[in-house]
């Protein structure tokens, strides 16, 4: 069952691994028909070419997994392909619960990270004061690093209390290629520490991929404006390669298709966008036919006509590809500024 697929890939990711989802549409006019199959591949299912896939296919897949972009296109005579990456959340680890911590982690959690908090104090490592945590562990640093495992996505942010619990952290960092390493501290306490590793036969390569002092130069002062620092460097860093769009991931709209209702539902995707539109491709949504909804592709009146458009395909079932023009007279009768247009899958199972 479809239901059954999706609760797969939920878990699939959640286990950190990034997914492709096929999904073959017959064409039974210009932009409707049925939904043939969904096909769930991980990267590693990709890498042993576990699926027997053509080799436009495969290529088509691996410019999806580069660009984070969806991929729509025929396959055959009235056969549709679609090609959408699914990706863990990028892990932020912050070694320190201390005042930087606090809107540090909440900050990183707005913007879409799975953040793990570790500290040796109780009062400072616990869930109650790190709520937006997906994670926290309470343990010395030394005994905390058999705790995670890390993997080459993560971003480390050592912010301890001392300059000696930043070295025992920092030395066994040193050991692992991360997306980014930071560690606070002031010039003077970062060059020491840096001379110390490199006497200690740390690579000088190695020591230049840390941020240390840690942020952008903003001259914060205060936690929350220091946080805001660390932030905006790692924002830099997770969107420093141009042609990679981080796609978006809508847990909860996945959650529920995974779920049964005595009422017809679609799955409401953004395929595509173009200009100044609210949401970008991949961004889900969830239509009950009684009206109800979870989720958006952007609110509005263009997305009130997509959802009476899919009251009408849960009458049958199958999909329908629907234009979304929110630019001139929509966008000003809207109230948007500027305006852009999509085009959205709906899809009842």
């Amino acid at each position: 069952m479809v239901k059954d697929l999706y609760k797969s890939l939920l878990k699939k990711v959640n286990e950190g691994n990034h997914c492709i989802m096929l999904t073959y549409l017959n064409l039974h006019g210009d932009k409707n028909g049925s939904i043939l199959e969904k096909v769930l591949l991980t990267s590693e299912d990709i890498e042993k070419k576990s699926a027997s896939l053509s080799d436009d296919i495969c290529e088509k897949i691996k410019l999806s997994s580069n660009s984070g972009k969806l991929q729509i296109f025929n396959v055959e005579d009235n056969k549709l392909l679609l090609i959408e990456p699914f990706m863990p959340k990028l892990r932020l680890i912050v070694f320190g619960g201390g005042h930087i911590a606090k809107p540090l982690v909440e900050f990183a959690a707005r913007i879409g990270f799975s953040v793990t908090v570790v500290d040796d104090r109780p009062f400072f490592a616990n869930s109650a004061r790190f709520p937006e945590a997906e994670k926290v562990i309470c343990e010395s640093f030394e005994n905390s690093f058999g705790l995670i495992n890390f993997k080459k996505s993560d971003y480390v942010v050592i912010i301890t209390r001392g300059h000696r619990y930043d070295g025992v952290v920092l030395r066994e960092v040193l050991k692992y290629d991360f997306s980014y390493m930071g560690m606070i501290g002031s010039k003077r306490r970062v060059k020491g520490m840096r001379e110390e590793l490199l006497n200690e036969g740390f690579s000088k390569d190695k020591l230049d991929l840390l941020n240390a002092p840690i942020g952008l130069d903003i001259g914060g002062i205060t936690p929350d404006e220091i946080a805001i620092s660390i932030i905006a460097q790692l924002i830099s860093y997770k969107n420093k390669g141009a042609s990679f769009t981080f796609p978006e991931f809508d847990r909860d709209v996945l959650e529920n298709i995974c779920e049964e209702s005595s009422l017809p539902k679609a799955l409401i995707t953004i395929l595509s966008s173009k200009g100044s539109v609210p949401r970008k491709s991949g961004a889900k949504m969830i239509a009950y036919f009684d009206g109800r909804t979870l989720g958006s592709i952007g609110g509005g009146c263009s997305e009130a006509s997509v959802i009476l458009k899919a009251r009408e395909v849960m009458r049958s079932k199958g999909f329908l590809i629907e234009h979304v023009d929110m630019t001139g007279e929509v966008a000003e009768s809207e109230g948007m500024v500027c305006g852009g247009v999509m085009e959205v899958l709906v899809e009842v199972f």
